[in-house]
């Protein structure tokens, strides 16, 4: 096996022992999943003698994050024999064209068997929500696609489409860990997001981000950045093309406005909303947006109506959207039916409330949605607060001892 001089190059041009790259490998592993690595000097030393050749891809990653080199240029790179390792890390003279290591040719081949893989993720999220394996799965393929753009050569638009897909699949990243109100976690993807967004130069995958940006915002309650942050989504080409996406803009922008107590304002937005989905056309669109529909709508118009206080109205659309929403959305139904049962208890239907409740729990299995969880916990304050000696009553809130 040839000794990889190329990454000893690296290393000492850094002055890192193969303990300290361990070190700040580590770091970089937990800083991009929320996961502390566990490489140790001795991976280093299999890297440094040949024995790891083509580390794997979140371990690329990370070396090419500290190390500020492509894989390639560590001297790493797939099936190399030993006489091809040694002639690409001659230094005195300079590696000829012919002794470099090929790269990879990638095509939109490469960007579909990637789609491919993301779509399954989105369609855990919509199983179980924000489910750690989840987040992990959509860090470990963002990862890999970002590797295979630094190890391989596209044309211009294989590549925009490879860093757009990154984006996405890192905003499912943040949107796994929104949903589990990780909120520390969900800023690093997002910021990671902004990044590969802005290299795709494409006007939906940047809108995506913001979308996500939005809810994040919200859920902190900076409404100052949240209602920035829906109103950037509405000045993106794709928000100004395709009503679809204006709808979606108007409705962030209306539960902004709803939650800083500007009524009149959220109900005008709210208004825009429905008008623009209406006007939306049955098109091909990307595959993170199917989500938002007639019952999405209505969800979405169903928190507006309760944040500004109206739990008639909003228990009107709750329903509407739980008689509508497609059966394979497990993780919203779930979330829908316990925002109705809190829109029941606000009205005093206790115990109605508490049977809807019920319902919603039945649906949890294997869930990792804490935003479900915790609307559940307020559903039992209210209906603890009402005092009531019903048997129904006095029943779920026994059972319900672990949202207290």
């Amino acid at each position: 096996m040839a000794k990889n001089e190329a990454l000893a190059a690296a290393m000492a041009d850094l002055g890192l022992s193969q303990t300290e790259l361990a070190r700040r490998l580590n770091a970089e592993n937990e800083a991009l999943t929320g996961r502390e690595g566990r490489l140790t000097d001795r991976d280093v030393r299999r890297y440094l003698d040949g024995g790891t050749q083509w580390p794997h891809a979140r371990q690329r990653l990370c070396l090419e994050k500290v190390l500020g080199r492509s894989a390639t240029e560590l001297g790493f790179g797939r099936g190399e024999t030993g006489q091809a390792r040694r002639r690409s890390n001659t230094t005195a003279s300079g590696p000829s064209p012919a002794s470099a290591p090929p790269l990879t040719r990638l095509g939109m081949s490469d960007v579909y068997r990637f789609h491919n893989e993301y779509v399954r993720i989105l369609q855990d999220d919509w199983k179980v929500g924000g489910a750690r394996q989840v987040e992990n799965d959509a860090v470990e393929l963002s990862m890999r696609i970002q590797s295979t753009l630094s190890s391989g050569t596209a044309s211009t638009r294989v590549r925009k489409a490879l860093y757009s897909l990154a984006s996405d699949v890192i905003s499912a990243a943040a949107f796994a860990a929104i949903d589990a109100k990780v909120r520390t976690r969900a800023r690093r993807h997002l910021d990671r997001a902004v990044t590969l967004a802005g290299l795709s130069g494409d006007s939906e995958t940047q809108y995506h981000v913001w979308n996500h940006l939005a809810m994040a915002a919200g859920q902190r309650e900076d409404h100052v950045e949240g209602l920035a942050a829906a109103e950037n989504m509405k000045g993106h080409w794709i928000a100004r093309r395709d009503p679809l996406y204006a709808s979606l803009a108007y409705m962030r922008n209306a539960k902004e406005l709803a939650r800083s107590f500007r009524r009149s304002e959220a109900l005008r937005a709210l208004a825009a909303a429905e008008r623009s989905f209406c006007r939306a056309g049955d098109e091909k669109r990307s595959a993170w947006i199917d989500f938002y529909d007639q019952s999405e709508l209505d969800g979405l118009s169903a928190s507006i109506w309760f944040c500004v206080g109206d739990f008639g109205k909003a228990e009107y659309f709750f329903h509407r959207t739980l008689s509508g929403i497609r059966p394979e959305l497990v993780r919203n139904v779930s979330l829908y039916t316990a925002h109705l049962a809190l829109a029941q208890a606000r009205q005093g239907e206790l115990e109605l409330a508490c049977a809807t409740s019920q319902d919603a729990l039945g649906l949890l299995d294997g869930s990792g949605s804490k935003r479900t969880i915790d609307t559940l916990g307020r559903v039992r304050t209210v209906v603890a607060s009402a005092g009531s000696r019903a048997p129904d009553v006095t029943s779920w809130l026994e059972r319900s001892q672990q949202w207290k």
